[in-house]
């Protein structure tokens, strides 16, 4: 395996996972900080919210599947794994909808409209890239 991507789509795919990775990682040693980036603050540390408040069991949970996410993400762009890459595009956009309809039905604050974002335009930006990357391929 290479120590750096061999292509602009793979090159969308580490940044995107390494920074999964690290809000991963955030939301694992600061659950707080993690939601109040999000617009989700509880006032208080999840660990010490009330008895029935599942904030900090769902927190984790996220922040561990942001982790491993991020860290298959790199590994795929450094095997430069293109079809891995083809199937995260029509998933992100799914996520980028999801979100922002959460945020539109007020089941989300407003600041979460910024996890939608930073999903619909990394998935154009990966499939721009693979287009790109075949072009240059083709040719």
């Amino acid at each position: 395996m290479r120590q750096l991507p061999r292509s602009l789509s793979g090159w969308t795919m580490a940044v995107f996972g390494v920074l999964a990775a690290v809000m991963g990682l955030v939301g694992l040693v600061s659950p707080n900080l993690l939601l109040t980036v999000l617009g989700l603050e509880t006032g208080g540390e999840p660990a010490l919210t009330a008895v029935g408040d599942h904030t900090a069991a769902f927190a984790t949970a996220s922040s561990m599947a942001a982790l491993n996410m991020g860290v298959y993400y790199v590994l795929a762009a450094l095997s430069d794994w293109k079809p891995f890459f083809r199937w995260t595009v029509p998933f992100r956009l799914l996520t980028f909808a999801v979100f922002g309809l959460a945020v539109l039905t007020g089941r989300a604050p407003t600041p979460f409209l910024g996890v939608a974002v930073w999903e619909g335009l990394g998935a154009l930006a990966t499939g721009l890239a693979l287009r790109y990357d075949a072009r240059r391929t083709a040719t």
